[in-house]
């Protein structure tokens, strides 16, 4: 059996996808395969394409319900779900305040006070009307929109090995821009377990402050370094408080969770994010079937308990 990968940039991100297999053909196949299918995932949810299935949702806020295909619709219906349990901690519904931001983008701004008011009043996942039966989103006031931002990346790689897992494919690691989900072991005798880098806050890209060693699950990072916008002297990062419409003001650079899905992990790194350091490392402790690291702002790494013995610290 050899590796064979593919990589491309897409998303606004660079996606890898490794896998082995004993058919370089079969290979070829699927990696081809599989890049269509992120683009497709990309035409169909993307919050910053006026033609994407998910913005016709959103243009038609205030106005009129719309049918979307069957997977953009259970992922909202997850996301709705999460917003609301979370209470706003995830939030599928911020997509004023992150259009009005902008970071991220070339115009990014800190905006005035009172814009930040008005879409407070527009981000409530409540509003998001569903209608299983007719498979439409209706999105009730007018002005709403919904940002799959916080989810998609994970849907998208979980959707993906499954697609490798049906054709065959037990050994492979998916790579979404640092969402990272692992098929098998990468060497059955010589590697037991992938060691998947966890990035250090305070360095470059691919700088990183420790490993896990997982199989078969995925790792999702969320830090504050990741989009940043520098304005009057201030430093605002791309991770938002419902409550408060800015971003986030805690004591935490990154989180990273381990998890079996892709998607469980994307959820669980924004819904801790809105805590400290402790309350976050002690509640991944509490929360059966995650794992997680905790990164301070002074740098200091907070490990959950079953990852003793899976954390190497560089």
């Amino acid at each position: 059996m050899d590796l064979y990968s593919n990589q491309y940039r897409m998303m606004g991100t660079i996606i890898s996808v490794m896998i082995g297999s004993s058919d370089p053909n079969q290979a070829k196949t699927l990696l081809t395969d599989v890049q269509a299918m992120m683009a497709d995932f990309e035409r169909r949810f993307s919050a910053n394409n006026n033609q994407s299935d998910l913005m016709a949702v959103n243009l038609a806020a205030g106005q009129n319900p719309v049918k979307v295909d069957q997977d953009l619709f259970d992922l909202i219906v997850y996301g709705k779900e999460k917003s609301i349990a979370s209470d706003l901690a995830l939030n599928i519904a911020i997509g004023p305040l992150i259009k009005l931001w902008r970071i991220g983008f070339k115009d990014a701004h800190q905006p005035q006070a009172d814009e930040v008011t008005h879409a407070l009043t527009l981000i409530d996942p409540h509003f998001i009307e569903l209608d299983p039966a007719q498979r439409t989103v209706y999105l009730s006031q007018a002005g709403m929109e919904i940002d799959l931002g916080a989810l998609a990346k994970g849907y998208f790689a979980d959707q993906a090995k499954s697609y490798l897992l049906a054709a065959g494919i037990d050994i492979g690691i998916i790579n979404l821009g640092g969402n990272v989900l692992t098929l098998g072991k990468p060497d059955r005798q010589l590697e037991p377990y992938w060691k998947v880098g966890i990035q250090n806050p305070q360095a470059e890209r691919n700088k990183h402050l420790g490993f896990v060693k997982v199989v078969n699950q995925s790792v999702v990072t969320s830090g504050i370094y990741e989009r940043q916008l520098e304005t009057n002297g201030r430093q605002f990062h791309h991770i938002f408080d419902s409550k408060t419409g800015y971003p986030i003001e805690n004591d935490l650079a990154s989180v990273t969770v381990i998890a079996d899905q892709s998607l469980a992990c994307e959820a669980w790194t924004t819904i801790l994010f809105n805590l400290n350091h402790q309350a976050a490392i002690d509640l991944i402790n509490q929360t059966k079937a995650i794992e997680g690291v905790v990164v301070d702002r002074h740098n200091q790494v907070y490990i959950s308990n079953g990852l003793k013995d899976s954390f190497i610290k560089i």
